[in-house]
């Protein structure tokens, strides 16, 4: 890549780690359309997603920690199935345009529900276990066939059946994606024993914007602002993943 090129795609990953860090997500479905749109090749893009993916959410984990919005109780059943899941899809590489129009349907339609009232759902409700084992073990496949962390799918859907509150949600999501973030890349590794060396002047991007995102997400942002905001990243990633 050329200086300007690569100057614009710092900047890109810059501002989407802020706005996805700042919900709880590390930022990869943002991470995906700005290397698509400087032209990075498609090789490079999956792998290079996945490691900004755990820098950041490393960060994001971190700050909502500290913060005390995580639930242990809320994290394990969907982690449990679906770190070995996103494994799993690390491994495998797929095509399929009609694919990332379906997923794409499905990001609007949560986006939707978020903006205009999400919030009906009481927060709080209990969490059934063997629902969580399940949808946790599609979105980890999900995470690792697409290089996403699969926070996109899971922090909406938290929030729209009521399983927890908006900072504890954000503080599960980052932690969810960055397990299925280290999943997914060590099946990429075991399928192909190779990183791509273009990720290094990326990650400073990176992390710098997740910082930011995640102190203001975890500290000083209200629970309908999360809402919104992440009702932003949703519409943002669904026409990104229809478009690009």
């Amino acid at each position: 890549m050329d200086l300007i090129s690569n100057l614009v795609l710092m900047g890109l990953i810059f501002g989407a780690a802020v706005l996805y860090s700042a919900v709880g997500h590390a930022g990869a479905s943002g991470y995906l359309a700005a290397m698509a749109l400087v032209g990075v090749s498609p090789l490079v893009m999956k792998p290079s997603a996945l490691v900004l993916n755990i820098l950041v959410a490393t960060v994001a984990a971190t700050k909502f920690h500290r913060a005390g919005c995580f639930s242990w109780r809320l994290f394990w059943p969907f982690a449990a199935a679906s770190v070995p899941l996103a494994f799993v899809g690390g491994i495998i590489t797929i095509p399929g345009h009609a694919y990332k129009v379906l997923v794409g349907m499905m990001l609007l339609f949560a986006a939707h529900r978020l903006w205009f009232g999400a919030a009906a759902a009481a927060e709080g409700r209990p969490l059934p276990v063997p629902l969580a084992l399940i949808l946790g073990g599609g979105i980890g496949l999900l995470s690792g066939l697409t290089g996403v962390g699969g926070g996109i799918f899971l922090s909406p859907l938290m929030m729209l059946l009521g399983w927890g509150d908006y900072r504890q949600i954000s503080g599960v999501s980052a932690t969810f994606i960055l397990v299925n973030s280290v999943a997914a890349l060590l099946g990429y590794v075991a399928s192909l024993s190779a990183l791509p060396p273009e990720v290094g002047p990326w990650a400073v991007a990176a992390i710098a914007g997740g910082w930011i995102g995640a102190e203001y997400g975890s500290r000083r942002l209200t629970g309908g602002t999360i809402r919104r905001l992440l009702a932003v990243v949703l519409a943002v990633a669904g026409v990104k993943m229809m478009l690009v």
